[in-house]
């Protein structure tokens, strides 16, 4: 019963769906299940990856360390959804930081145990191969939107990506807004007064982490604007 649970759970990640059930049921027999608490670390920067993460339930925030210490929130990852798949393929170590954002439920995937697995199964390889491809075509965009612009044309780009993750109009921030200044590369009094600046022209509204979107078309033009 386990093991249909699981494979029922993986069969709606992205990184499986392509998968066909027998191919499923053999990975759903091989996964470990872990849990995390807020604030947890579930892989550091630099360490040596111990294999592929699958988001059952949660949410986590991938973040990178400079030199000086200085942390940047690169994207936020949530169920149903996967994390460290560069490292599963390349032997390489972990290259972000991967905190808890809330309570997380994950599948963890061994290294060694994929690499059999993917030996008794040929085509599960370049199936997962075609998902990660896509992940990495979603990254450069990523990457993209928050080097060009203004302050205020990254945030409502970020804005956006938040209510997409969301699937929804209101959702909770799923960051700080210090955490989303890292990301932007600016600070939080900048990202405050953007904030207040959206609220008193009726774009949003907030209250304390929540946010409602109220017109997304103007939200739109302020993400295509420079500034």
């Amino acid at each position: 019963m386990l093991v249909a649970q699981r494979s029922s759970a993986l069969a709606h990640m992205p990184l499986f769906s392509s998968l066909s059930e027998r191919e499923l049921e053999a990975l759903s027999a091989r996964v470990v299940e872990r849990r995390f608490a807020p604030g947890e670390v579930l892989f550091r920067e630099g360490e040596e990856c111990r294999g592929l993460l699958v988001l059952a339930a949660g949410s986590v925030k991938i973040v990178r360390s400079s030199a000086a210490g200085r942390e940047i929130a690169i994207y936020v990852e949530s169920a149903p959804s996967s994390v460290a798949e560069i490292p599963l393929f390349d032997g390489g170590p972990y290259p972000a930081t991967a905190c808890a954002i809330d309570d997380v439920v994950c599948y963890v995937l061994d290294r060694d145990v994929f690499r059999a697995l993917c030996a008794e199964h040929p085509d599960i390889c370049p199936k997962i191969l075609a998902s990660v491809g896509h992940r990495l075509r979603k990254l450069v965009s990523l990457i993209e939107s928050l080097s060009f612009g203004g302050v205020r044309q990254r945030l409502a780009r970020m804005l956006l990506e938040f209510r997409d993750e969301a699937g929804d109009d209101t959702f909770t921030l799923p960051l700080t807004l210090q955490e989303m200044a890292l990301r932007l590369g600016t600070v939080r009094e900048v990202i405050s007064r953007n904030m207040s600046r959206l609220q008193a022209h009726g774009v949003i509204r907030m209250r304390k982490r929540e946010i409602v979107i109220l017109d997304r078309h103007a939200l739109l033009r302020d993400a295509e604007t420079e500034f």
